[in-house]
């Protein structure tokens, strides 16, 4: 059945233009390619139409598509140039992904050319795939997301899933592994990324747990599909029944089991919530907390508040909404459940009407909703992830790096707040804020920076940033024009007045040029570096702007990220670790510096550079006035010179730079 998009007509003009281009003279050739593959890019971007141009791909090749160009020779692609080029947009794009086709089918045995074999063929589509994981699994890096359009990042989806289903993928495990481990490290709040590829794995690959990288793979699948001895081979039901078999010791093994299946890797199966249930409604609560894996510290919580968290529990956890168990139990850890306003404000959520524009947005965010689910219960669960994950809060293929850092903010240092806060958003669609004493109504106001929000994020954050997002934009409208960047008014006035009245900015507005550089760095070092401070810590997330530059170092936007903490490494180095919306473990942001996620004392859901190379990318902070200026001289002159350099040679060459001294 084709596409409502795809008509007859639009598969004919295909017919006629190929034909045309066949028959063209050389004069004629050129134009009658173009026509072509203008009508094969409106084709491509749906999986009916990427088949049929895969049906054709022969005779296209015949027909001399490849010829005079850089894909004349398939023995002579290389396989980590794919990402650029299909980043570089229609036309480039559009025929490197006829040159992933004409490789399928050589792969396939349905063509033949000389010099590559379908075993080439094979292992060159397996090297793509690897190195393309953010197409496959339609998570594209920031990068992406700000230099291809949504047509482009459709018809490069389309393609992977096409490439993916038709491809073996014995020889990609080392990758898989390495990018799995990335995802899991962090702790995201959503985590259905590694769980395709978990599900991918278990399908397409044949595993031996003798050989290292596969025995790895199979403790992935094994915290999802099969975390007990006792689950091996049951469906929920048998699951449900045997427990009822058990003896309190032989539950109690099964609880310590199934909890460290959970915290190996942060993913909850969906027999964990039938053995808690079952242990709530048999009155063995006492085994409750080794179930979810808990500390003396949270076990203790669990005890004090054990009567209202069993509510919580039976009114909101199920098999298809486990994930939030993992939350929960962080959320034990921490210790947020000793708040009279969080406990207040979690029973207040339980009693809600969810605004039908809200539900339809939680709905379309689980994908494959279960009919024995409200959305409530949805958003409750999502609810308990954020609390317990403040830092595995991210914002998906959305423009909206602000708005995740709030939520993630408030979990950690407001979470009354954020309950009442998603209360009123879910029941009302519609949000207040303050800012200057007058008050912006998010249904009131203008667009934001999301046009059609991508539901691929939590049910919080899908309640929550379309709100949000509209107000932020609102009050960077009123907080322009002013001769300074908006962000010194509008951050205080989004996030909390928490963040400190002062603000730096590399970038003069007035001058349109990076003024006193050397001043920026020794106030952001003065702020946050404990050796030249007095040793002082961060008490609060610092909202900070980076510039987002590419694998070469060069400038392509603007990214809101939180600093969270500096502290020395294994190594002995200053590390600034940082809240990145984005949930990327895979960065390059050029002359070597490459974020990491775990390995250098990161907490789950931070990343970290060393402090040096984070400084020369930011442009923006907040700090205190009042302090800063009798530190600022601590900061020796050979550190600011060392990241000024990075700067200069990177983002830099973008900007004029003037020496003029400002007073901060």
């Amino acid at each position: 059945m084709h596409n409502p998009v795809l008509t007859d007509n639009t598969y004919q003009k295909f017919e006629e233009q190929h034909k045309e281009f066949r028959q063209a003279t050389a004069l004629t050739r050129p134009e009658k390619a173009q026509k072509m593959m203008g009508q094969i890019d409106l084709l491509i971007d749906s999986p009916e139409g990427l088949d049929f141009i895969f049906q054709n791909i022969e005779s296209l090749s015949k027909a001399g598509i490849f010829e005079g160009s850089p894909w004349a020779d398939p023995s002579k692609l290389v396989a980590s140039l794919v990402n650029g080029t299909l980043k570089s947009g229609h036309p480039n794009s559009t025929i490197e992904i006829l040159s992933e086709l004409r490789l399928l089918a050589i792969a396939k045995g349905m063509m033949e050319i000389k010099g590559t074999s379908p075993t080439d063929a094979e292992n060159f589509i397996q090297e793509v795939i690897v190195a393309n994981l953010e197409f496959v699994f339609n998570e594209p890096l920031e990068e992406t997301r700000l230099v291809m359009s949504e047509h482009e990042l459709k018809k490069v989806h389309t393609l992977f899933k096409f490439i993916s289903e038709k491809t073996k993928l014995d020889n990609v495990k080392e990758k898989l592994v390495e990018e799995l481990t990335l995802i899991c490290e962090q702790r995201p709040v959503v985590t259905e990324k590694q769980r395709k590829i978990i599900a991918l794995v278990k399908e397409k690959i044949d595993l031996d747990p003798k050989k290292d990288l596969d025995a790895r793979l199979l403790k992935f699948q094994r915290c999802i599909y099969r975390p007990t001895i006792n689950s091996v081979n049951k469906d929920y039901k048998k699951y449900r029944t045997l427990l009822k078999t058990l003896t309190f010791d032989q539950l109690r093994e099964e609880s310590i089991e199934m909890s460290r299946a959970m915290l190996s890797f942060g993913l909850v199966s969906q027999y964990h919530p039938i053995l808690v249930i079952h242990l709530i409604e048999k009155e063995q609560k006492e085994l409750v907390p080794l179930c979810l894996g808990l500390t003396e510290a949270g076990t203790a919580r669990w005890r004090e508040h054990e009567a209202f968290i069993c509510d919580l529990i039976l009114k909101t956890i199920h098999p298809y909404n486990a994930q939030c168990l993992y939350g929960l139990a962080k959320m034990l850890e921490s210790g947020i459940f000793s708040r009279e306003a969080v406990r207040s404000g979690l029973a207040n959520m339980l009693t809600i009407k969810v605004h039908p524009e809200v539900e339809e947005r939680i709905l379309k965010s689980t994908k494959t909703p279960h009919e024995k689910i409200s959305a409530l219960q949805y958003l409750m669960g999502a609810l308990f992830r954020v609390l317990g994950q403040p830092l595995g809060v991210g914002q998906g293929n959305n423009p909206t790096c602000q708005s995740a850092r709030g939520i993630s903010m408030w979990s950690q240092h407001a979470p009354a707040k954020l309950i009442n806060m998603v209360q009123t958003a879910a029941t009302y669609n519609d949000l207040t804020f303050r800012f200057e004493a007058k008050e912006i109504k998010s249904s009131e106001v203008g667009l934001g920076l999301v046009q059609n929000l991508d539901h691929n994020l939590d049910a919080v954050s899908v309640t929550l940033v379309p709100m949000l997002d509209k107000v932020y934009n609102e009050m960077m409208l009123r907080a322009s024009g002013r001769g300074e960047d908006p962000h010194k008014w509008v951050n205080p006035a989004l996030y909390g007045q928490w963040i400190q009245i002062g603000f730096a900015s590399a970038y003069d507005y007035l001058s349109n040029a990076i003024v006193d550089y050397n001043g920026f760095i020794s106030v952001l070092y003065a702020m946050c570096h404990p050796k030249y401070n007095g040793g002082h810590r961060l008490i609060y997330p610092n909202p900070v702007g980076i510039f987002i530059t590419s694998a070469k170092g060069d400038m392509l936007g603007f990214h809101a990220v939180s600093l969270l903490r500096v502290d020395v490494d294994f190594k002995g180095v200053y590390r600034a670790y940082f809240l990145n919306p984005n949930n990327e473990g895979r960065q390059d942001w050029g002359q070597k510096i490459k974020p990491s996620v775990y390995g250098n004392g990161e907490i789950y859901g931070e990343s970290s550079l060393p402090l040096h190379e984070f400084a020369a990318r930011v442009y923006a902070f907040h700090y205190n006035n009042l302090e800063a200026a009798d530190k600022m001289d601590n900061v020796p002159d050979l550190e600011i010179q060392k990241i000024k350099k990075l700067a200069k040679e990177s983002w830099g060459r973008s900007y004029t730079w003037l020496e003029t001294k400002k007073i901060w």
